[in-house]
């Protein structure tokens, strides 16, 4: 039974969470295990086990809403979000736009990336190009980190990971 007092935000169903990172030019991509409701502290920590010449980067897929961009390289994280609305209903998200010190959107908002666009273009695609993929509304959350996994260069690590979760 529901407790009517409870937040009307839902427990994160993760669609998946996977960890990428280059030793030697090299991409591997494996998933995170995560314990509970993922929240953004536990990301980024999670992250912080992973080596990687230019960081990690973290796809964080959740009830194919919306997605969770993380770029953590040395002590510092960079976020991208593809749905700023997405903060009203999911814990994760609302995490997300408080990290990023924005206002909360409202329902009737416009479905806009939140963050830092250019978190991956240093890697192979830029904040231009980030940016039309998410503004691409047919595209599933899944569809858009695989499409920048592509771009990156580990599109194939990335479907071996997909698969080996599901």
């Amino acid at each position: 039974m529901s407790d009517p007092t409870a937040s009307p935000m839902t427990t994160t169903e993760l669609d998946f969470a996977l960890a990428a990172y280059t030793e030697d030019g090299v991409w591997t991509v494996t998933p995170l295990v995560l314990r509970g409701e993922p929240d953004l502290s536990a990301l980024v920590s999670a992250l912080r086990r992973y080596p990687g010449d230019s960081g990690v980067v973290g796809m964080i897929s959740v009830d194919e809403d919306f997605f969770v961009l993380l770029r953590v390289i040395g002590g510092r994280a960079r976020l991208l979000m593809s749905d700023v609305t997405a903060a009203t209903e999911w814990p994760l998200a609302k995490q997300v736009v408080d990290e990023l010190d924005i206002p909360l959107a409202d329902d009737d908002d416009e479905q806009v990336p939140a963050g830092d666009l250019a978190i991956v273009a240093d890697l192979g695609m830029s904040a231009m190009d980030l940016g039309a993929l998410i503004d691409d509304v047919d595209l599933y959350p899944e569809e858009m980190l695989e499409e920048i996994a592509e771009a990156l260069g580990f599109g194939h690590q990335f479907h071996e990971a997909i698969e080996a979760i599901g």
